[in-house]
């Protein structure tokens, strides 16, 4: 069966509270959404101040970015009894996952806050989708494979976006920083990001982690396609894309070990796996949730 959760009494809209029932109206959905696109963006603008840093400021605007997305992924699959996989949940499951992925690797590097300033913008920008689309339903969970595959794989998948996402914002700080090295030109914007050896190094650790964790998304899928279906692997276009990203960044991974490959030229082939990976998850749910 599906996984499902603890979900609403009354037409989807009544939680069970200390008082009877706590109703939330269909109209409050909108809201929700407004006020996680809201929350994201006081963490925006702490790299603008005069002297910022990896302060309490920054961790608590940070905070308030996380609450907020848990907060709006989390809800709509309270209020519908089930896994909410429309469009709208997926990008704010995917804006969460990247902002504690993101708190975790600020803890542990001391250099990857300066990547605010680029991975809040398109943040944002994914909000704004999930917020002008939150009315968009997606389809209901096949049912055919047992809970514990099809959960373990939303996880792994999340959290392969997740990841890649924060090496593809390295990646472009990296490549920012280098470009303005060469031109001599620095700008207020690259005077914020890492170093660009700094931003090198974060990428890469980000990419072979998410080579590994897409590998492991990639054979969790073809067991949950097989529990379906019978077949290991449909070629779907969010199978081949996955594939074609995994293959993509296993060639860079090579590259770099055997001839050195950095730089520009790591910078693009990271975009470019992030590119595929974004149509084979958000680009498809997209498609299927919103245009068809």
């Amino acid at each position: 069966m599906a996984p499902t959760l603890a979900g609403p009494n009354v037409a989807g809209d009544c939680f069970p509270g200390a008082s009877g029932c706590i109703v939330l109206p269909m109209s409050g959905s909108l809201s929700l959404h407004i006020a996680a696109f809201l929350a994201l963006l006081p963490a925006a603008f702490t790299p603008l101040r005069q002297t910022p840093g990896r302060d309490g400021l920054f961790w608590g605007t940070l905070g308030v970015a996380i609450i907020g997305a848990l907060v709006v992924s989390i809800v709509p699959s309270l209020r519908q009894g089930m896994w909410s996989t429309s469009f709208s949940s997926a990008l704010w499951v995917s804006i969460a996952a990247t902002l504690l992925l993101f708190s975790e690797l600020c803890f542990r590097h001391q250099a990857a806050w300066r990547l605010t300033p680029v991975l809040m913008p398109y943040l944002i920008a994914l909000g704004a989708m999930a917020t002008i689309w939150e009315g968009a339903e997606g389809a209901p969970l096949a049912d055919h494979a047992p809970a514990f595959w099809t959960v373990l794989h939303i996880v792994i998948a999340v959290l392969t976006y997740g990841m890649l996402t924060l090496g593809a914002v390295a990646a472009l700080a990296g490549f920012l920083q280098e470009r303005a090295l060469k031109a001599r030109r620095p700008t207020s914007l690259t005077r914020r990001l890492p170093a660009a050896a700094e931003a090198d190094r974060l990428s890469w650790i980000l990419l072979y982690t998410s080579e590994w964790v897409l590998g492991a998304g990639l054979l969790t899928g073809m067991a949950v396609e097989y529990l379906e279906t019978g077949a290991i692997l449909q070629p779907d276009h969010k199978s081949m894309l996955s594939s074609l990203a995994f293959l993509v960044i296993g060639g860079l991974i090579l590259a770099r070990s055997r001839w050195g490959v950095r730089g520009r030229v790591g910078a693009r082939v990271v975009l470019l796996a992030y590119l595929l990976l974004t149509l084979a998850f958000p680009g498809v749910k997209f498609v299927s949730d919103v245009l068809l």
